[in-house]
């Protein structure tokens, strides 16, 4: 199965990625000595970020920061659930790819599927992600920005 990583996601790896047609995009990452604990295994808090950061490279690959968003919309994008399977760990200096997948666009919410995998293409997480559209001030549910929701449901 061809690779479906963009080329940088792809020049990051160790080794080429092969990924199924299930992510619409890959962040590369690097497991760094920060991340790990005493053993050189990835603690489990870690895996967020590296979801959230990924997600955060997917919505900049769309044309939006979260800070334009706040300054033109008045919105920010916080998440109000998550459930993850930790199927392998993932130890120091290993290469991985994150992957982003939009599952589901409610006029609030959007809904992604995600994964980390290593350099020879083993899945270590599996994450769903519920993130909600909410107002700078109050945080209050307010809807997707339109511009946003069209590219969010051109993804899915």
């Amino acid at each position: 199965m061809p690779s479906t990583l963009p080329k940088s996601a792809r020049r990051a790896a160790a080794k080429p990625l092969l990924q199924p047609d299930l992510f619409g995009f890959a962040f590369p990452i690097r497991v760094y000595f920060e991340s790990t604990d005493a053993g050189g295994v990835v603690y489990h808090g870690e895996y967020l970020k590296f979801l959230e950061r990924a997600r955060t490279e997917w919505l900049r690959k769309l044309g939006f920061t979260h800070q334009a968003l706040a300054r033109k919309h008045g919105v920010v994008f916080v998440a109000s659930g998550i459930a993850a399977d930790f199927v392998r760990p993932a130890k120091l200096d290993d290469s991985l790819a994150v992957g982003v997948q939009v599952e589901q666009v409610g006029k609030v919410r959007v809904i992604f599927h995600q994964e980390i995998r290593n350099d020879v293409d083993d899945v270590l997480v599996r994450a769903r992600v519920t993130i909600a559209c909410v107002s700078v001030d109050g945080f209050k549910p307010v809807p997707i920005p339109a511009e946003l929701a069209k590219k969010l449901e051109a993804a899915t």
